[in-house]
């Protein structure tokens, strides 16, 4: 990504108005913005180009696809080593209930975002973690409810 070119109003309003309607049409996207079609058009593909819209993607319901139950999993492993982190990450990214992960600093390795359809589909998962090479502990937390869910834009990264 170009990391040197600054964005301007009409890419910012381009970002906004994408990530709030990926589906919006080239015409309906440059009268949001107030260009005409062709600059429009010349920035939202230079914004690709330069990495800042890296696709488009539907929102879709996690809890009818996936499950209503959230878990945070917290995983540290015996060793921090490159081959460890790297065989734990090939594992977990094939598990079709891990929705996010992340290497982490602080107690734990790994955080994973999980969505399982009951208890005992946690369970399952929970097993399979556990069998993963250099894994010595887990902890999870249930989420209760999500009170906050946003883009980095809607948090106000393009202010």
């Amino acid at each position: 990504m170009n990391q040197e070119r600054s964005l301007d109003g009409y890419d910012r309003k381009i970002l906004r108005t994408l990530s709030a309607d990926g589906r919006v049409s080239w015409r309906d996207l440059a009268d949001a913005i107030g260009l005409t079609l062709t600059p429009t058009l010349r920035r939202v593909r230079r914004l690709e180009a330069d990495g800042y819209i890296r696709g488009y993607a539907a929102q879709l319901d996690e809890e009818k696809l996936a499950g209503g139950m959230t878990v945070f999993v917290s995983v540290t492993l015996e060793r921090q080593v490159e081959d460890v982190l790297a065989g734990f990450e090939q594992i977990v990214a094939a598990m079709p209930e891990i929705v996010g992960g992340f290497l982490m600093t602080g107690g734990a390795d790994y955080l994973l975002h999980t969505v399982v359809r009951s208890l005992e589909h946690y369970q399952d998962l929970l097993t399979r973690l556990t069998r993963a090479p250099g894994v010595a502990h887990i902890e999870s937390s249930f989420a209760l409810k999500a009170f906050v869910r946003r883009s980095s834009l809607e948090a106000g990264a393009l202010s």
